[in-house]
């Protein structure tokens, strides 16, 4: 079984080197206790950047383990990977961000799309990008993960549109759509080449993507795909989108 993960500042994890010893305190010390250690067993200490600390148990202090550093790593990234999830009810982009964040996103962008019938506003919209950050922070330490995918500011559709401009041939947009005649499988093949170095996958709310929205991505550089045949709910069409990239890019 691999190493349970526990987070650590940047700075903390870069002052490590092998041998050195690490007391792992606060939170997250007093959750490694929870779990019960024992002498010598393994942990990893990641600082959510992507540089990991491998490490075994020497002590078990009152405030959490005394660590000895045996390695340390650095996780390969390649083409990032982003999903754009349409804000949802019923806590649907809540599922939808855990599973793309286990599934290997390199960050979550949340969006206010025309049809979404959860808005973000003032002091809502504080907590509920704060309870999207605690997910991913929660499915990427499940998952193991050295990264902690970071969870944007609200986005609009223009503002997605001006990214998409930006980013140029740097990045790759693919709007997901029920009545596209574009096969995903088929935008990855032709697109998925050496110069692209991010992808972002747009998944829209419940009420689908509108007319105007789907105008202003198109122009600035997006694809319409399609998954299949199937109509798939906005919790699930993302993960099943960066599955198929993942499989794209022989990440599995």
């Amino acid at each position: 079984m691999s190493n349970a993960v526990y987070y650590i500042e940047p700075d903390e994890l870069a002052a490590l080197t092998p041998g050195a010893t690490l007391h792992l305190t606060g939170d997250e010390g007093h959750h490694a206790l929870v779990k019960r250690p024992e002498l010598g067993e393994g942990l990893d200490v990641v600082d959510g950047e992507g540089n990991r600390a491998i490490t075994r148990v020497t002590e078990l202090g009152q405030d959490g383990p005394v660590l000895e550093v045996l390695e340390l790593t650095e996780d390969t990234v390649g083409v990032e990977i982003y999903l754009v999830q349409a804000l949802a009810k019923g806590d649907r982009d809540i599922q939808a961000i855990e599973m793309a964040t286990e599934l290997g996103a390199h960050g979550i962008v949340p969006w206010s799309a025309d049809r979404s019938i959860v808005r973000w506003k003032m002091e809502r919209a504080v907590k509920a990008r704060a309870k999207w950050q605690n997910t991913v922070r929660a499915a990427a330490k499940q998952s193991r993960r050295a990264l902690l995918p970071p969870v944007y500011e609200q986005h609009s559709t223009a503002d997605l549109a001006d990214l998409a401009h930006e980013l140029g041939e740097d990045g790759l947009f693919l709007v997901l759509h029920e009545q596209a005649d574009y096969r995903l499988t088929q935008a990855l093949e032709k697109h998925l080449i050496d110069r692209v170095k991010e992808v972002y996958f747009i998944v829209g709310p419940e009420g689908g993507i509108s007319p105007r929205e789907l105008d202003l991505l198109t122009e600035a550089g997006a694809h319409t795909v399609l998954l299949g045949p199937e109509i798939l709910r906005s919790s699930t069409a993302g993960a099943a989108a960066i599955s198929a990239l993942n499989v794209a890019l022989g990440r599995w």
